[in-house]
């Protein structure tokens, strides 16, 4: 029972089929939406999402029978009991004291995308690891703006007050700079009375938006790596025995095509 139920939760086709009910979920959410859709098609609407329940319910019944005699190893993973809360929370009544958490998890089916997805689940993964390493990047970066704010406040605040006259605004047109947006506009307000005000802008840019914002594209790669190495050893890990197994089963069918073939060979 428990090899079925893994075959089954493990295949191409159920995963192709969770995805896709969980799109007919989001499609379904967002058609109700609209009332007068709900005036004339709401028994049908209402017929789906018992339908997409009923199948997210199998679903979670299956998974957690692929652990076979260990069902509580379903919850060791965080994605599992996230989607096990879902489908839970899913069940309860729409009208009543609990609608508002029945229609927040209904919604939050549509987020279970992630969980089924080994891509999107990564993506994710990756960057809550990025969390921490990316706060040192920020850092350098508020320290950097800070710098060239208190010095655009000096250089530019009496020529150009609209961008540089206060030092909270000389933030703002910093963190302006970040976006590229309106960056020449800025540096010919005050090109006339300072020539070499594009070392000002000029330098910021690269350093800034160049080689800081590159930080973290680096670090989420970096992470992203660390990620794929830690994903694969925990399915290494998560199945020994199976893989055992196969391995055991794979082995025995050489021998028996090495026996095959000496058999053969004595023969002639």
């Amino acid at each position: 029972m428990q090899d079925k139920c893994r075959a089954i939760v493990q295949s191409l086709y159920f995963q192709t089929v969770v995805m896709a009910v969980i799109v007919l979920n989001a499609v379904v959410i967002g058609i109700e939406t609209n009332p007068e859709v709900m005036k004339r098609f709401g028994g049908l609407l209402s017929g789906l999402n018992v339908a997409v329940q009923t199948l997210f319910v199998m679903e979670i019944l299956l998974r957690i029978g692929s652990h076979g005699r260990r069902p509580l190893a379903f919850f060791r993973e965080g994605w599992n009991v996230f989607d096990f809360a879902v489908v839970a929370l899913s069940l309860l009544p729409i009208a009543g004291p609990f609608a508002n958490v029945a229609r927040l998890a209904r919604i939050l089916r549509v987020v279970r995308l992630v969980s089924v997805s080994s891509d999107l689940r990564l993506i994710v993964n990756t960057m809550l690891r990025s969390i921490p390493s990316m706060a040192h990047v920020v850092i350098l970066l508020a320290m950097l703006i800070y710098v060239y704010a208190v010095l655009g406040f000096y250089l530019f605040g009496p020529d150009d007050p609209r961008h540089w006259g206060t030092l909270t605004t000389a933030l703002l047109s910093c963190f302006q700079l970040l976006t590229l947006e309106g960056w020449v506009e800025m540096q010919m307000a005050v090109i006339a009375t300072h020539p070499l005000a594009w070392l000002y802008f000029g330098s910021f840019i690269v350093v800034a938006v160049f080689v800081v914002v590159n930080l973290f594209i680096a670090v989420v790669l970096n992470n992203l790596d660390q990620a794929k190495l830690e994903a694969k050893n925990a399915e290494i890990l998560a199945h020994p025995q199976h893989d055992l197994l196969q391995i055991v089963v794979s082995m025995k069918a050489e021998l028996e095509k090495i026996e095959e073939t000496l058999r053969q060979n004595t023969r002639n």
